[in-house]
């Protein structure tokens, strides 16, 4: 059997496949040329940060490459024309853009009040506002095209096609978490240590939930790949905005209580619309 006619019998699995080989070969790099990761424990933009956000670009990258391989040029039309539906419901908008940061304002509010004034979100805290919410902006959208394009453009649609929204949501979740491993395991664990183990676990307990939120706006916006990108734009732009400079056993607690509050939405969702995440 050639690849062409592999990758046509088998699409999805090629797609995750070529996924995870074209960004974990990309990231692999970092570990060549700065072994330590980022000293600091937080991404911070610089000539090794974009490098290592310019590997995002291998769901999109795979995204393209089966979907020419297996729809040909007319599923490409239709995979980016996706990116122009726009005109849905004005509340997803809503869902999409404020679920984020709402549920960070409330964390890290309750945790100023109860824990500890260190908890204040970087929002309310920061001297350079501008250049908080610029490098937000800008993470999000780029994070939220380069990968979009591949999670929501082509595994999302074709998952549907055999299973139900929310067993495509835990998925595409899951192997989306296992995705970033690499990236993050460089970037932290020089300054997380022992806490490094359970801080990923809980970011992948996070990013599922996540996930199936994403399917549950996709599934009601006629699917528009435009508000997933939105979407995943928000929760990773917001985060660097919200979540203050913390110690490592501090930010662990914003994410464990975090990841708990995206679960409690997932399932208000799915007591409302079951399975299929829809009416």
């Amino acid at each position: 059997m050639s690849i062409t006619a592999f990758i046509k019998c088998h699409p999805v699995s090629s797609f995750f496949a070529l996924a995870f080989a074209y960004s974990w070969i990309w990231w692999g790099v970092l570990f060549v040329v700065a072994p330590k990761g980022f000293e600091a424990g937080r991404a911070e933009m610089g000539a090794l940060g974009l490098y290592a956000l310019f590997g995002a670009t291998g769901s999109s990258v795979a995204s393209i490459v089966i979907t020419r391989i297996v729809d040909g040029r007319d599923g490409l039309r239709a995979l980016f024309s996706r990116l122009g539906k726009w005109r849905v419901n004005f509340a997803w908008y809503g869902v999409v853009l404020f679920v984020t940061p709402l549920l960070l304002t409330a964390i890290l509010s309750v945790l100023s009040f109860v824990v500890s004034p260190v908890f204040l979100p970087a929002v309310v805290t920061s001297r350079d506002l501008g250049t908080l919410l610029g490098f937000g902006i800008i993470v999000g959208l780029v994070a939220g095209f380069f990968e979009e394009l591949g999670w929501t453009g082509f595994a999302i649609p074709k998952l549907l096609t055999r299973y139900s929204a929310l067993a495509t949501g835990l998925i595409v979740g899951v192997l989306w978490g296992i995705w970033h491993f690499l990236p993050d395991f460089w970037a932290r664990i020089g300054s997380f240590g022992p806490f490094y183990i359970p801080n990923y676990l809980v970011f992948v307990i996070g990013v599922v939930a996540y996930r199936i939120l994403i399917v549950w706006v996709y599934n009601n916006s006629k699917g528009s790949l435009l508000l997933a990108v939105l979407m995943h734009a928000s929760f990773s732009g917001s985060q660097a905005m919200f979540i203050p400079a913390l110690s490592v056993t501090d930010w662990v607690l914003v994410q464990v209580v975090f990841a708990v509050a995206l679960w409690l939405v997932v399932a208000v969702v799915v007591a409302m619309r079951g399975k299929r995440l829809t009416r």
